[in-house]
């Protein structure tokens, strides 16, 4: 497969039509449909259901995207590593994150860098443990900040001088928010949304010492937003870490954290072995400088 083609094959996906991706190419469209006739015969599948007025993706359409989508963003990563050579920082950095306050160390040392080296672009992929560690054992991220047990035996990493704690997001008007802390007979019968992070984890059956069959979970998560406001709609409680979710004052929500603790430890990983851009290495070096500060 040509990069172009698997570019022109992304570009209908995009757009759904053979005619809007004809203009957004600047390409005739007899050239575009031919280029994709010849890559679903190349391939031996049927990558696009066509229609009068749209076309869409079938399931070998859309596993082809996922990969398309892989391909061309490592090439675009590794040409953009190589576009400057004057001597001066340039590039793009991108790490992967789970959701967590450690971000402000990773904000704080781009802003150093970009204080004095303004071509340097970053680029923040969010997402949960799966997503993360995913993109960076691909390439497509040159760092992943991890929250929580995560398996780091195939990375080099370091870690952050941040932590986090396990608890319930609830409404402050549930009974439970009269209490301070969470205990593993609360959660019993209690209709809980838990982040897949930690049902993968086993945080709580292996922690607090309940199984997850006696626990009532009638959703999980990935990104705490989306569950927080179901909460705040009254469909229970939602098993996540603190610092995430707004419980301010003004907020209907509030946080407990669970007893005995569950404490979270944050690492920043990158693949063993690998060659760093210039920018890329100027970021781990400057959050080094800063652990050891």
């Amino acid at each position: 497969m040509e990069l172009r083609v698997l570019r022109y094959f992304l570009a209908v996906a995009r757009e759904q039509n053979i005619t809007a991706a004809a203009e957004t190419l600047h390409v005739t469209q007899p050239t575009l449909s031919k280029q994709l006739m010849e890559l679903e015969r190349e391939l031996g599948k049927k990558l696009f259901i066509r229609g009068n007025r749209r076309i869409t993706l079938t399931e070998d359409g859309m596993f082809l995207r996922k990969r398309a989508q892989e391909i061309t963003e490592l090439v675009d990563r590794t040409e953009a590593a190589f576009t400057d050579d004057s001597g001066t920082i340039t590039g793009e950095i991108s790490i992967g994150c789970g959701e967590t306050g450690a971000i402000r160390y990773i904000a704080r040392a781009l802003d150093q860098i970009q204080s004095v080296h303004p071509g340097v672009r970053f680029k923040i992929f969010s997402g949960n443990g799966e997503d993360v560690s995913e993109r960076l054992d691909k390439g497509l991220v040159d760092f992943a900040l991890f929250v929580g047990m995560t398996d780091l035996k195939k990375y080099d990493y370091l870690k952050l001088p941040y932590h986090h704690r396990w608890g319930l997001i609830m409404r402050k008007d549930d009974s439970l928010a009269d209490h301070d802390v969470i205990t593993a007979d609360m959660l019993r019968g209690l209709p809980l949304l838990c982040s897949r992070q930690a049902l993968l984890q086993n945080e709580l059956s292996g922690r607090m010492g309940i199984a997850f069959e006696e626990l009532n979970i009638i959703g999980t998560y990935n990104l705490i937003y989306n569950a927080a406001v179901m909460v705040d709609e009254g469909l229970g409680a939602a098993v996540c870490i603190d610092g995430l979710a707004d419980t301010s004052e003004s907020s209907p929500l509030c946080f407990r954290p669970f007893e005995p603790a569950i404490d979270v430890e944050i690492f920043i990983a990158w693949k063993k072995y690998q060659v760093f851009s210039a920018a890329a290495k100027k970021l781990l070096d400057t959050i080094q400088h800063q652990l050891e500060g």
